[in-house]
């Protein structure tokens, strides 16, 4: 079974705004696999802008959408909730892999169970800000957005002594200029965008979800995906045989930028 590649679609000059996390959600394009340059860049979003993070080669945007295409390395990013079993067969597959997960988890699936924080930095993997509820953030007036984020933030420090270093918003792949504002003030100078969108939220089965990987991504990929979904599961073992082949390693999202 193979996925057929999706349009691209041109950001406006305030920056569109693509739904995600949700059924019905627009497909977006896989990057460029060629005159990309090597620093992590994004398209041209609303409320994107440059911000300097030490040790990288150049100023990081607002809204990362991709890491460095001249290393043969990704990062395979989890929106977190959904079963808690299949969470961790999820993590224990990563690590036969010898991969290391970013679980961008809701704030909400922590309060549920929240074992599940140091189960994901046990294995080696990274751990971040996915809201606390995962409504449709880019909606929100101010407070209740600023809530959302400083909750989850929150409680992950409660859990874990940090708040991580990474926000994705919910229900969006690239948010608002007052959603990128809130995540600055609340301590996420960068927030966590994606190049790569498995659609597996849809439930297309494991081998779409495998051939989606292997059609879009490449060195320097953010590549979305979810806990909860069975086919994602099934799909992960072959997701990292084939990166295998193809030289490329599945790591954290600061290993790939820095």
């Amino acid at each position: 079974m193979s996925i057929t590649r999706r349009n691209l679609l041109q950001l406006g000059a305030t920056g569109a705004l693509l739904t995600g996390c949700s059924a019905g959600q627009a497909p977006h394009p896989a990057a460029a696999r060629s005159g990309v340059p090597a620093a992590p860049s994004a398209s041209p979003a609303a409320g994107s802008s440059a911000s300097p993070t030490a040790g990288a080669a150049t100023a990081l945007p607002a809204q990362i959408e991709h890491g460095p295409r001249s290393r043969p390395q990704l990062a395979l990013t989890f929106h977190g909730q959904g079963d808690p079993a299949q969470a961790e067969a999820m993590l224990s597959a990563a690590e036969k892999g010898g991969a290391r997960l970013t679980v961008l988890a809701v704030g909400s699936w922590l309060d549920a169970y929240p074992q599940l924080a140091k189960r994901v930095l046990g294995g080696g993997h990274e751990l971040g800000n996915h809201t606390q509820t995962h409504g449709d953030i880019g909606s929100m007036d101010e407070a209740e957005a600023g809530a959302e984020i400083t909750r989850c933030a929150a409680r992950l420090r409660q859990l874990t002594g940090s708040q991580g270093r990474w926000f994705r918003p919910s229900q969006a792949r690239l948010t608002t200029p007052r959603v990128v504002a809130l995540a600055q003030q609340a301590g996420y100078p960068h927030l966590l965008s994606y190049d790569v969108d498995t659609l597996d939220y849809t439930d297309p089965g494991p081998t779409a979800v495998r051939q989606a990987v292997a059609d879009q991504a490449g060195p320097g990929s953010v590549v979305s995906l979810h806990f909860g979904h069975p086919g994602t599961l099934a799909a992960l073992p072959g997701i990292l045989d084939d990166l295998r082949r193809r030289g490329l390693r599945a790591v954290t999202t600061t290993e790939l930028l820095t």
